[in-house]
C-alpha cells in the first residue's frame, strides 16, 4: 500500500510540474519583445520558415555583405547544385536529426538525452533556389547593421576546426539539398530548436517572444 501511495505521488508531482511547465513556457511565448527596436531601417531581406514543429532561419547564400559559400558548401549535398539562392539554418538534437526521419522512429533514449540536455547538437542546412510567402514562410527586411548580429550570432552556432565547419557525415538527410554540420550547445526541454531560432530574431533586434519552445511562439508575433 505505501509503494502505491510513493508511486501516485510521484505521479501527482510529475503531471504538476508538466502542465506548469506548459503553462510557464505558452504564457511567456505571447510576451513580445524588441516591438519598439525593428523600426530600423529595411535593407535585406531574410525568412523565418517553419514545417509545423521546427523553424528555420533563411538567409541569401550570398550578397555583397556576405558570402556562406566559403563554409556550407554546394558539394556537401547530394544535388552539389550551384543554383541555390538561399540557406535556411535550423539548430538542433543531433539524435533527432539523425535518428529521427518520422516520429514513427522516436526511441526513448532519444527522446530524454533531448529533453535532459545531454545529448549534443547539430546545424541542419538546406538549400533553395527560391521561396514564396506563407503562413509558415514569413519575410522580414532588417536593416544591414543588424543582418551582421544575425549572421554572427549563427556563426558561433557551429562547431568549427581550423576555422571550417565540421560536416557531419551521414546518410540520415532529408533530400538532395540538405546537409548537417557539428553544433555548439544542448537542446533541452527549456531550449529548443525553436528557442534557438527565436534567440537568433532576438540578438539582431528583430520581433520575437520573450521565451519560446514552439515555433508557434515566433510566428505569432509576424502575423
Amino acid at each position: 500500500m505505501k509503494i502505491i501511495k510513493k508511486l501516485l505521488k510521484y505521479i501527482a508531482i510529475f503531471v504538476l510540474s508538466l502542465v506548469t511547465y506548459l503553462i510557464v513556457v505558452t504564457l511567456l511565448s505571447y510576451i513580445p519583445v524588441n516591438d519598439d527596436l525593428v523600426k530600423s531601417r529595411k535593407e535585406i531581406p531574410i525568412y523565418i520558415l517553419t514545417n509545423g514543429v521546427h523553424t528555420d532561419i533563411v538567409l541569401p547564400i550570398k550578397n555583397e555583405h556576405y558570402d556562406w559559400t566559403s563554409q556550407l558548401k554546394f558539394d556537401h549535398t547530394k544535388s552539389k547544385d550551384t543554383t541555390y539562392q538561399y540557406v535556411a539554418l535550423g539548430w538542433g538534437d543531433k539524435g533527432f536529426y539523425l535518428e529521427t526521419p518520422t516520429w514513427a522512429d522516436l526511441k526513448a533514449s532519444t527522446a530524454v538525452k533531448a529533453a535532459s540536455g545531454l545529448s549534443s547538437s547539430a546545424m541542419h542546412v538546406t538549400f533553395y533556389k527560391n521561396l514564396k510567402e506563407s503562413k509558415s514562410c514569413r519575410k522580414i527586411q532588417i536593416s544591414l547593421e543588424n543582418y551582421k548580429k544575425m549572421i554572427a550570432f549563427i556563426n558561433e552556432s557551429f562547431q568549427t576546426k581550423s576555422g571550417e565547419f565540421l560536416k557531419i557525415e551521414t546518410d540520415a538527410v532529408y533530400g538532395k539539398n540538405d546537409v548537417f554540420y557539428e553544433a555548439s550547445g544542448s537542446y533541452s526541454l527549456f531550449y529548443t530548436c525553436n528557442s534557438w531560432a527565436n534567440q537568433a530574431l532576438k540578438s539582431s533586434n528583430q520581433k520575437a517572444a520573450l521565451w519560446t519552445i514552439s515555433d508557434s511562439g515566433i510566428f505569432r508575433h509576424y502575423k
